[in-house]
């Protein structure tokens, strides 16, 4: 039986720690202003084990997002026929995590061409893909565009305090910043997404869940 790869593998042990450390260093700095040095300082190891594990900076970052990324698939389930408790479960998680959401700010700015592919893009793709099939088959609907434009509406919708929490102080008020003020905005979009899937949310905001 060969042995687990574990924390007690160094390879293992070694890539996890500069993974972690450059989780840290990315979502603080981006791909450009991150620097190799600081991430092998704080990971405790020779920053040639970068290149070695990874092959580059740039690549390292593709795997610290397709890591944060894996971690919000496990900890969030498919919409299903739920999707207001789907918002409620990724306001949940990115306001725990706010690192994913500079993460993935900084891949956007970092890949911001027309034409440009995302490392992993069809992997991904595929991901988006399963949701909209579980929103559509738990809406019984069939999986077109309308539902696919309709999960990455929830999605934005779920994100956007944590992308621009300046701007619910600005709008709302101070308490957007306490712990009160974002349990009623997670409960008002909870709502605001119920009422709009079943078509109570005017014309504009029922479209969320409108045909093609």
């Amino acid at each position: 039986m060969s042995p687990r790869k574990d924390a007690k593998d160094p390879t293992a042990a070694t890539k996890a720690a500069l993974l972690e450390a450059a989780r840290t260093e990315f979502a603080a700095y981006g791909v450009a202003g991150a620097r190799v040095d600081r991430i092998a300082e704080r990971a405790g190891v020779n920053k040639e084990r970068i290149y070695g594990h990874f092959g580059s900076k740039e690549k390292l970052f593709d795997t610290v997002i397709k890591s944060a990324m894996d971690e919000v698939a496990a900890a969030v389930a498919l919409p299903g026929k739920d999707p207001a408790e789907y918002v409620s479960n990724l306001f949940d998680f990115y306001s725990t995590h706010p690192d994913l959401v500079r993460l993935l700010m900084w891949e956007a700015l970092h890949y911001r061409g027309e034409d440009d592919l995302l490392p992993g893009q069809e992997l991904r793709v595929d991901k988006c893909r399963s949701k909209t099939e579980s929103l559509a088959e738990g809406l019984g609907r069939e999986p077109d565009v309308s539902v696919a434009r309709m999960v990455f509406t929830l999605v934005g919708m779920a994100m956007w305090p944590s992308v621009m929490p300046q701007l619910a102080r600005i709008t709302v008020g101070e308490e957007a910043a306490t712990p009160e003020g974002r349990e009623a905005l997670r409960e008002h979009l909870v709502a605001f997404v119920r009422a709009a899937v079943e078509g109570r949310a005017g014309d504009g905001l029922s479209a969320v869940g409108g045909r093609p």
